[in-house]
């Protein structure tokens, strides 16, 4: 009978190891995320591993042996148990699954990586380059900062695109 293994991959290898296992007839799952992440100053989406360095693969170690799985291109290991070998139960695979989003195939993590109280930089508009305290999210994608201007803390309201983990 089939049963889900989890795999560590090298890092950042996971799709490497993925298309690798699956040229050598086990089936795999990658589950994926959709992140916002701020590259080159910008906030984008990216796609990335759900667990980043991990993916699962399916196959019955009576009829296919486990052994290549090491030495493929990416993989790092099988993960053990002390010197056992587990397979995952199929309830933890069924469940990623689901929470996958249907049309994009992949989970979402739609919340921005600003708290209130933390600081931030603005990036553009008319306060580019100064920094304030993350104070909420307003609508419209818009964020309330608390900042020092001209010797007194003032309330303003900014897109949040524009801002960055501020320096301390």
């Amino acid at each position: 009978m089939k049963s889900w293994f989890a795999v560590q991959s090298k890092p950042r290898q996971e799709i490497v190891a993925k298309e690798q296992l699956e040229q050598q007839g086990y089936g795999t799952y990658l589950p994926l995320i959709r992140r916002r992440k701020q590259r080159n100053r910008k906030w984008i989406y990216a796609t990335e591993p759900l667990f980043p360095n991990y993916l699962f693969i399916r196959a019955d170690p009576k009829e296919q042996s486990l052994a290549p799985v090491r030495s493929t291109v990416g993989v790092a290991r099988l993960v053990r148990f002390g010197e056992l070998l587990r397979p995952v139960p199929p309830q933890v695979i069924d469940y990623l699954r689901q929470s996958e989003e249907v049309d994009a195939g992949r989970r979402v993590d739609d919340t921005w990586p600003f708290r209130p109280g933390d600081r931030v930089e603005m990036l553009a508009g008319a306060l580019a380059g100064l920094s304030g305290i993350y104070s909420m999210d307003e609508p419209k994608d818009r964020a309330s900062l608390l900042i020092e201007l001209l010797g007194r803390v003032s309330e303003v309201t900014v897109n949040r695109a524009d801002l960055s983990v501020g320096r301390l």
